[in-house]
């Protein structure tokens, strides 16, 4: 995995490009450590930083092919890159190197745009022709890598991450409100907005073109499930069987590098599947990592102790305390280039630190199988929000949200009409298309009565979550009400939120490439047909994918309840280990300046935070919000 930056336009001379794609370049130089390159063309100027982790030493980007007509910058895996390269060469194609950067050159100039069907990888990518001066970037099918871009004085400009698009004579940093809203109520920006006024986000299985002054943009790829009761009706067995041998040749393929290869272990389910399948692979003694957390609420290192010892890895750990997410959070504002509503990712920066310390950059993780098998809560909870809204009058109403989230004890002592209303059983209308989703818009959007005047006037008549379902595509509403809420997640929070913030950012800001088996396209789609009784049976969750962990992990793991991965919040802010950047950015002046939050309400959250822990979703999420936006402001502006 790298990064890189480019541009297409006639507005600079070549000593003028040059500076350019070196400052863009160094902007995000912290992914790719170990080499850069950059080249000016009539035309375009691409620019790249490379993590060498296939062909090490014969790798180098920008990439021409021989007839100069072609030239590649890349980000990214191409996993089935051994296999497209033996079909290339029997068709008399011959490789200068033993990269996957030719050989996805060389497919594209082979079959242009429709060698994105080929691929089986996690990528970004920019080519240009310099005989038709015409670019085209793409993006991979779930999002995975990231690509921006910007068009700006009649040039069009791209990089793998903002910050070096601001490199950019002229491109001036703002703070788009409306993404800042869609943050406050979904989470996440809904692309191709971006926390930046104007910088766009090309989307998962997107590819642009531009020619000729123009640009144009489609998909070649996207998520698809079976009408309602059209799902192919399989024995389970044969299902387990089939999913076995997609997850273990997924997980073969991101076990191929020219460097060791490690493994994300949080003890749950699916990271720890992903180890038992990846250890007898590994090169030597597969390297394990993991985060543990001084509070037994957060803490998972006994499941996580338990798959170590069963399959002997190598493990490393990092303890992650409060003045540890304290004193990382600036940098993870930084990396994520937008405001987050959680301290999540904190620890994941740190994990990622400890993995290039040990010598490693490559990591499977077990990110997407709560999106592909119906893993999360929110899919239990809409099961059990449509029965309340069928048996209103049900006495089991209260016990099954209970059940739904034992974790969480604060929720044992609320009565059954404040579960009613918090949930929405029975105001809401069963064909909603975001039915599934909306306790969590309405419980996130509560922060937003911390917005200034200002701020509340500029969003006046905007609502994010209609925005969000008026991009839902034709088909939705024909599919089960499962597959309809795994669609809002693998489409939008997926890559808006986990993949990013938690995923690429993290990794990458320390020089590492996180591979996602769960994410290989085949088994996203193999996943999609399945009945949806396959993944969610009564309230189990992901059912298949627990037969296929059978007799390969430990049954504590196999039969744990969900843990979803959280991070001490507020909490982490105050104390002993106190910063000092929380008076500097949440200080009336600060806050009043930023224009964006009321300073007396920010005041008074910051005060209740420091009397005594906030253990509210509201309050943490606000808390965590508002300062993650004065730090990007504070940061970018």
């Amino acid at each position: 995995m790298c990064g890189f930056a480019g541009f297409v336009g006639d507005g600079f001379g070549n000593e003028a490009a040059a500076a350019l794609l070196s400052a863009m370049g160094s902007a995000i130089s912290h992914r790719g450590p170990d080499g850069n390159g950059q080249l000016v063309m009539a035309g375009a100027g691409l620019a790249h930083v490379r993590l060498s982790i296939v062909g090490l030493a014969d790798g180098q980007q920008p990439m021409t092919e021989p007839s100069a007509r072609f030239t590649i910058i890349f980000n990214g895996e191409i996993f089935n890159y051994v296999e497209l390269r033996r079909d290339l060469e029997a068709r008399g194609v011959v490789f200068r190197t033993g990269s996957d950067t030719e050989v996805l050159l060389q497919l594209y100039v082979s079959f242009g745009e429709q060698c994105l069907s080929r691929l089986n990888g996690d990528f970004a990518f920019a080519i240009w022709d310099a005989r038709e001066r015409r670019l085209v970037l793409a993006r991979d099918r779930m999002g995975v890598r990231p690509l921006f871009y910007t068009q700006h004085r009649g040039g069009l400009y791209f990089a793998s991450e903002v910050k070096a698009l601001l490199q950019v004579p002229g491109i001036e940093a703002a703070l788009d409100p409306f993404a800042l809203d869609q943050i406050f109520t979904l989470w996440a920006p809904i692309a191709p907005r971006t926390a930046f006024k104007g910088i766009s986000e090309l989307e998962p299985g997107q590819i642009l073109i531009a020619e000729n002054g123009g640009m144009t943009l489609r998909s070649y790829w996207s998520l698809d499930y079976p009408d309602q009761g059209e799902h192919p009706q399989r024995h389970p067995a044969e299902v387990e069987e089939e999913l076995r041998a997609l997850l273990t040749d997924a997980t073969r393929l991101r076990m191929r590098a020219d460097v060791p290869v490690g493994a994300y272990l949080s003890g749950g389910l699916d990271s720890s599947l992903i180890t038992a399948l990846a250890a007898p692979m590994a090169m030597d003694r597969l390297n394990t990592f993991s985060v543990t957390f001084d509070d037994a609420e957060h803490d998972e290192s006994t499941f996580q102790q338990a798959v170590v010892e069963a399959l002997g890895t190598r493990h490393h750990s990092v303890a992650c305390g409060t003045g540890d997410i304290a004193a990382d959070f600036p940098d993870v504002v930084r990396f994520t280039e937008r405001p987050i509503l959680r301290t999540a990712p904190a620890p994941l920066y740190s994990l990622a630190r400890l993995v290039r310390q040990s010598g490693l950059k490559v990591v499977l993780t077990g990110e997407g199988a709560d999106e592909v098998f119906a893993g999360y809560d929110i899919f239990r909870e809409a099961r059990v929000r449509r029965f309340c809204a069928r048996q209103p009058r049900s006495k089991i109403r209260p016990h099954l949200f209970r059940k739904l989230y034992p974790y969480l004890p604060g929720l044992k002592q609320q009565s059954p009409e404040y579960l009613a209303a918090f949930f929405g059983t029975s105001k809401d209308i069963a064909d909603d298309p975001l039915f599934s989703h909306r306790p969590r818009f309405r419980s996130t959007s509560a922060a937003k009565i911390f917005y200034s005047d200002q701020l509340r006037t500029e969003l006046r008549g905007y609502d994010a979550a209609e925005d969000l379902a008026s991009r839902l595509p034709a088909d939705f509403r024909r599919w089960h009400a499962l597959n309809q809420a795994q669609y809002l997640e693998a489409r939008f929070l997926l890559p808006g939120y986990i993949l990013s913030s938690q995923g690429d950012r993290m990794a990458m800001a320390h020089g590492v490439e996180g591979r996602f088996p769960f994410l290989d396209h085949r088994l996203v789609e193999f996943a999609n047909k399945l009945p949806p009784e396959m993944k969610l049976r009564g309230l189990e969750e992901k059912y298949i994918l627990r037969r296929v962990a059978q007799g390969i992990l430990p049954a504590t793991v196999v039969n744990r309840p969900k843990q979803p991965y959280r991070a001490p919040d507020s909490r982490s802010f105050f104390g002993a280990s106190e910063p000092s950047y929380l008076g500097e950015t949440l200080g009336a002046a600060a806050v009043a300046k930023g224009g964006l939050f009321n300073p007396m309400a920010v005041s008074r959250l910051l005060q209740k935070c420091r009397a005594q822990p906030v253990s509210g979703f509201r309050d943490n999420a606000a808390f965590v919000g508002i300062l993650s936006t004065q730090l990007w402001l504070r940061t970018f502006l």
